[in-house]
């Protein structure tokens, strides 16, 4: 073929796609249903059943709405366990609304700083067109909650409930985004001017003040102490008076998170096995990092396995959207058979689809349940995701092992489910991975 098509070209093409009755039946169908409808695969049903061998309770399914809250709310769903347990509860829920405040208040001092630290870039340099792209999206990592936890606690959903702005978060975050790039325009046009340090500083003191009534007004107030009340599984009323976020997060959570690691699967030769990473930039909270040891999927399901037999359901980040079926919640690379659809193959490694921009970790969810064969091997995990009860089997997915191996990039696990090796691998001086590798991806 020349450098350019020419019409021959494509009357080419058309005589060889008519050759096929396949192509044109193909055609029929996907004009009118479209191509995900058409490839289909309706025996996927048949293998990812509701059951499972490990099975554990995990409450009734949340709703993140219209934001970006996913990793907030998958972190809940691990802690609200402990509460339930603690109070013998059926069912409750943490507040999301009172970590997306502060993680909001604490990514625009975190951009700020960033901006402080970046003076002398050019405005057309990739680092600073990184930092400007997306200064106060909803996405986060665990190491993000984690330092907002610590920092700020918890509290049930009724002391801080849902606003109009925390479950459709577009428009406030659109007007934030708007006031920190001025922000950063007034601090380089301030430092081009000879303006130190100090007094840069004492501009963005005023600009984070302006950001926290932003928030207030619409996120609300967060509170300082509260009093909860709510009925136990024998009806007996309980009420916890006067208690702060961070006490009842000692109190009736209890997790030491000091003891969880992340773990990530990223097979591409820029990041060896058994090596920890962090990510440039990355990050909420002025000093602190994300960190992960990278290892072969197998130990991250090995992980996996052993804390949900513990007793304890896992964290975990994904590329949700990747042949997934939504409705019914069926998570497997049989889903949808395109190649035979459009006779042609789209399949690629996991290894080609991180290089080459096809995937990378969007989501945030919960391992709650697996199916382990006689054989000890594992061919089916339950899921609890966020995007309420409609879907799936009220709001819980179904993924099998073959999508587990190609779209799970990390889980969180107890320290005690590593061998000493990977304990030693993940506390090492972690390499440092540039802000848009996709490993600094944030979930959705």
């Amino acid at each position: 073929m020349k450098e350019k098509i020419t019409i021959e070209d494509i009357r080419r093409f058309e005589e060889e796609f008519d050759k096929s009755e396949k192509n044109r039946l193909a055609a029929f169908a996907v004009t009118q249903n479209g191509p995900t409808a058409s490839a289909t695969n309706y025996k996927v049903k048949r293998h990812l059943v509701e059951n499972y061998s490990v099975d554990l309770d995990a409450g009734k399914v949340c709703n993140q709405k219209q934001s970006g809250r996913c990793w907030m709310f998958a972190a809940y769903n691990v802690f609200r366990l402990k509460v339930m347990e603690k109070l013998h509860l059926d069912n409750m829920e943490l507040s999301q609304n009172y970590p997306l405040f502060y993680d909001k208040l604490e990514k625009s001092n975190f951009f700020l700083e960033n901006i402080l630290a970046t003076l002398n870039e050019k405005l057309s340099s990739r680092l600073l067109s990184h930092l400007l792209r997306d200064p106060i999206g909803d996405g986060g990592q665990w190491n993000m909650f984690v330092g907002l936890t610590k920092k700020y606690g918890v509290c049930p959903k009724e002391a801080m409930p849902e606003t109009y702005s925390s479950s459709r978060t577009r428009e406030m975050d659109s007007l934030i985004t708007l006031k920190l790039r001025k922000d950063a325009s007034i601090l380089r046009k301030a430092h081009e001017a000879g303006e130190d340090l100090p007094s840069l500083r004492a501009k963005k003191e005023e600009m984070l003040k302006e950001i926290y009534g932003i928030l207030v007004i619409c996120l609300g107030k967060p509170p300082v102490s509260f009093t909860y009340e709510t009925r136990d599984k024998d009806n007996r009323f309980i009420r916890i008076e006067d208690i702060t976020p961070t006490e009842f997060y000692e109190k009736y959570v209890g997790i030491d998170l000091d003891q969880y690691v992340s773990l990530i699967n990223a097979p591409t030769k820029d990041k060896p096995f058994h090596r920890s990473f962090t990510v440039k930039y990355l990050g909420n909270l002025v000093g602190e990092k994300v960190r992960y040891l990278n290892l072969p999927i197998a130990e991250l399901k090995r992980c996996a396995l052993s804390q949900l037999e513990d007793g304890e359901v896992v964290w975990f980040g994904s590329d949700v959207g990747q042949s997934l079926q939504r409705t019914d919640g069926l998570m497997s690379l049989s889903n949808f058979d395109y190649n035979n659809l459009f006779s042609t193959s789209f399949a690629m490694t996991k290894e080609e689809r991180l290089d080459y921009g096809e995937s990378l970790m969007t989501h945030a969810m919960v391992l709650t349940g697996v199916n382990v064969l006689d054989d000890g091997s594992t061919d089916r995990w339950k899921v609890e995701n966020s995007w309420g009860d409609q879907n799936g089997y009220k709001g819980f997915y179904a993924m099998d092992d073959s999508w587990f191996d190609q779209f799970v990039y990390q889980v969180v696990i107890n320290k005690k489910h590593l061998t000493p090796e990977e304990i030693v691998q993940y506390e090492e001086e972690p390499i440092e991975l540039e802000p848009w590798d996709p490993m600094g991806s944030l979930a959705l």
